[in-house]
């Protein structure tokens, strides 16, 4: 018999999702076994989505917003995105929140370890942390591993650098998010801005990457103060909080099912966006479904379409990144000056269906993606048979 019935490696935003998910569906008596390297309780990142009405983590949404600014070369437009609302959940109230529901939960162990291999068991799966092996009849793995692009494919990273800021002066709109600002110095890559007004003086404002490396602390802190000094015209204000993150943007494939009773789950079972970095909405989706199949069939694996046509599209876009054939900066401004926001939002969320996306894809610059599907299609090709 096994120590559990489920083991979930990685105590963070995939882990926590997912035992919350199996509580919703009815499975809140099962014996789980959470483990994390460390005890999160920071507030050590911010996760932002858009989504229509209420969602599980109402309660902790510390801010939401129904316009956004879209700031670039020819203008600024504040657009109304509903019935969207741009959601703001802050890391150390998502974590208190699972803290208090698991304390309620005594069938969730929670350990403290480094997860050291996961390995398949005829009848189950066994997974190893600082010596002490542990059996389940499913794991879940959210610790991602890949370092490198495989043949074929583009890893790129989102990169990022937030302040949280507070002004003497009343200098933020409290009411609209500002989603991208490219109004500074691209420096090469994709790089935009955005600010997250919590009230008319205090904001998170983020300076961020896309590209296929890490810069210097020093690069992304000049870049806050040259943008809070003349975008905001702010020379007086307090740092409250900082945050740094990197997210991978990557097309490479991510397998669902490495093993018989093993599961990838978030970042580590493709759950990022390749082409923007989002990933807290998709691991709810994920979790959903799982914890659904787990319900009704026992087992919690369900049919992954592989090769959509949103995740094609994500492939030729960070193609024509990569190669240069047409800068993020002028791709987003087309997206956005000749789309509504609502299309858009749809279309990243991959909610959209094939008319609209043939709609939205008509206002982007059709030589360059062409050559980057032509591109993906024969890369992908060599590496099959490369790879034999």
């Amino acid at each position: 018999m096994s120590d559990f019935d489920y083991i979930i490696a990685g105590g963070g935003a995939a882990g926590l999702s997912l035992v919350h998910h199996l509580g919703l569906a009815g499975l809140g008596d099962r014996r789980v076994l959470l483990i994390d390297q460390v005890r999160k309780a920071q507030n050590d990142r911010t996760w932002c989505f858009w989504e229509v009405g209420e969602g599980p983590f109402e309660p902790i949404i510390a801010h939401s917003w129904e316009q956004l600014w879209f700031h670039g070369d020819h203008g600024s437009r504040r657009l109304s995105i509903a019935p969207y609302r741009y959601k703001l959940i802050q890391g150390g109230d998502f974590y208190r929140f699972m803290d208090t529901e698991l304390a309620g939960r005594p069938s969730v162990t929670r350990l403290q370890g480094r997860v050291e291999a996961i390995d398949e068991r005829p009848d189950g799966a066994a997974v190893t942390v600082d010596g002490r092996v542990f059996t389940g009849r499913w794991a879940f793995n959210s610790i991602p591993a890949l370092s490198q692009s495989p043949p074929g494919h583009t890893i790129w990273l989102q990169h990022f650098k937030g302040w949280v800021i507070t002004a003497p002066a009343p200098v933020f709109d409290p009411g609209a998010a500002t989603f991208m600002d490219f109004r500074v110095a691209q420096q090469g890559q994709v790089r935009f801005v955005y600010v997250l007004p919590f009230d008319a003086h205090t904001a998170l404002v983020e300076d961020t990457y896309f590209s296929p490396a890490v810069l210097p602390q020093e690069v992304y802190d000049a870049g806050l103060r040259r943008y809070i000094a003349e975008q905001l015209g702010l020379t007086s204000y307090a740092i409250q909080h900082v945050e740094y993150g990197v997210i991978p943007m990557t097309d490479a494939p991510f397998p669902m099912r490495p093993s018989p009773h093993v599961m990838n789950i978030g970042t580590a079972g493709g759950m990022t966006k390749a082409s923007t970095g989002y990933t807290f909405q998709r691991i709810q989706r994920q979790s959903v479904r799982i914890a659904g199949q787990l319900r009704d069939s026992g087992q919690p694996f369900y049919t992954d379409p592989g090769l959509s046509r949103h995740a094609l599209m994500d492939s030729v876009l960070l193609n024509v990144l990569d190669t240069g054939r047409e800068g993020g900066k002028v791709f987003f401004q087309r997206l956005f000056g000749r789309n509504s926001p609502q299309r858009v939002l749809r279309f990243l969320d991959e909610d959209s269906s094939l008319l609209e996306d043939l709609a939205l894809m008509s206002t982007v610059n059709l030589p360059a993606f062409m050559a980057s599907t032509l591109d993906v299609a024969g890369r992908r090709a060599l590496a099959l048979i490369v790879g034999g």
